[in-house]
């Protein structure tokens, strides 16, 4: 199926302009040939009837006293010729014709039956008319036919010249009329295209609707989507609230339990509060999956980005002298909520923190459509076997239980719900290397809360 409006608008306007100027072509070339075979008809018919005029019966015979004044009707092959034939009388001739009798032929395809075709003097064709007339009444009746002709390449030349300029004429016209629809189609469709770079800037958050403008035949289209966008933005607030509203209500039973398993024995108060640090980890990232289907989308400069993360993360390696080297390609930006891509690559970049010896590797680039963020350590690194482990709640890269996954399961739901992705490999500095990608032209998919 078809899917693109421009390209449907362009199959309508040429099967359109194709069969316009065919019809064009038929009805012109129809009353031309109609023309040129009625000139033809009316010169061969004056023709005949000067020479009607001049038979008289001497004798009892026919005879004609006078003849065209015609030249060409005096030179042999000229493309002008006369018969004139009575009952028992040796046939009469234009010296054209030379010694060339015209006989009775087929009917010609032009002039609906007018004419008849034979063989000039020349052995090419002639197309000829036939009148059939008499001379006097009663017994003393004396009929005579007169066949006059022309050639028929002439009449064909004629056709072929005049067909010649029309197809120039009719192909000029269809370039013109096919510019005009694609002028046609390129104002039409201008509204869609402003209303697509509309809904962009309000994806990008740089707008919070459309403006109410343009074609009358859009702007049912527009307050829509701003209707749309209102019952949207009150669902987010709805979100938000009662997402704030669920954080605070853990709160407190969470602090009553740690403060209960507190008076414990060790060994069942060890558990308890590891169970509660469960339960806070788990309802943290039901939290965060919330929160990503409600945030806005914003266009948030990576380098700015990453160098206030490091900002913040630099005191906690000082004392390990963790030296942090940042490489970005020009200047970056994601179209993503900030607190969505800093939350992403602050659990990368803090994992880095606890791992790291001597150096932290963070490198930006992109690579056709995809912006990649790679954050690299010379830790001591994870086994490719156990990449798919790390991401698992509540388990160590080293894999010891406690939750310190968490982090980086959170950054892996971040990206896929931007259509992106977090994958592992082994770091250039010999550590683990955590490769998080963005697409440069991200749109928010609807992802559901991880179990």
């Amino acid at each position: 199926m078809i899917r693109s409006l421009r390209f449907r608008l362009a199959v309508g306007a040429f099967v359109a302009i194709a069969l316009s100027l065919m019809t064009v072509w038929a009805s012109l070339s129809r009353l031309f040939i109609d023309y040129v075979v009625g000139s033809y008809r009316e010169e061969m018919t004056v023709l005949s009837d000067s020479l009607a005029a001049g038979v008289v019966v001497k004798d009892g015979k026919l005879v004609l006293t006078s003849t065209p004044s015609d030249p060409r009707l005096s030179l042999p092959a000229s493309g002008r010729y006369w018969q004139f034939e009575a009952a028992g009388q040796v046939p009469e001739r234009s010296r054209s014709l030379w010694d060339t009798v015209i006989s009775t032929g087929p009917p010609s395809s032009y002039g609906a039956g007018l004419f008849t075709e034979a063989t000039g003097p020349d052995g090419a064709k002639i197309l000829v008319l036939e009148q059939k007339s008499s001379l006097g009444e009663g017994k003393d009746a004396h009929s005579f036919v007169i066949r006059t002709a022309f050639p028929l390449v002439e009449l064909e030349n004629a056709l072929q010249a005049y067909h010649g300029q029309l197809a120039r004429m009719l192909i000029v016209t269809a370039l013109v009329l096919a510019a005009a629809a694609f002028i046609q189609a390129a104002i039409g469709l201008a509204p869609l295209g402003r209303l697509r770079r509309e809904v962009a800037r309000i994806r990008a958050g740089e707008s919070a609707g459309i403006r109410d403008e343009g074609p009358a035949e859009v702007r049912p289209l527009v307050g829509e989507i701003n209707l749309l966008l209102a019952e949207r933005e009150t669902a987010v607030e709805r979100a938000r609230a009662r997402a704030s509203d669920l954080a605070h209500g853990f709160k407190t039973p969470l602090t009553v339990l740690s403060q209960l398993a507190e008076r414990m024995e060790p060994e069942a108060a060890d558990m308890a509060l590891r169970q509660v640090e469960i339960i806070r980890q788990r309802a943290d990232r039901q939290l965060q999956a919330a929160r990503l289907g409600v945030e806005q989308m914003a266009s948030t400069d990576l380098g700015s980005l990453i160098g206030k993360l490091i900002h913040v993360l630099r005191p906690a390696t000082e004392a390990r002298a963790v030296a942090w080297r940042l490489q970005t390609d020009g200047n970056l930006s994601i179209q993503a909520d900030p607190a969505d891509l800093a939350e992403a690559i602050g659990n990368i970049l803090d994992n880095a923190t606890k791992w790291a010896r001597s150096e932290i590797s963070i490198r930006a680039e992109r690579d056709r459509d995809t912006i990649l963020v790679l954050v690299g350590d010379d830790g001591p690194g994870v086994e490719a076997s156990a990449y798919a482990t790390i991401l698992e709640r509540g388990v160590h890269a080293d894999g010891e239980e406690g939750g310190s996954g968490l982090g980086l399961a959170i950054s892996r739901d971040i990206a896929e719900a931007y259509g992106g992705s977090l994958t592992f490999g082994k770091s250039t500095l010999g550590g683990l290397e955590v490769r998080l990608a963005f697409p440069a032209n991200p749109v928010r998919r609807s992802k559901p809360s991880p179990a």
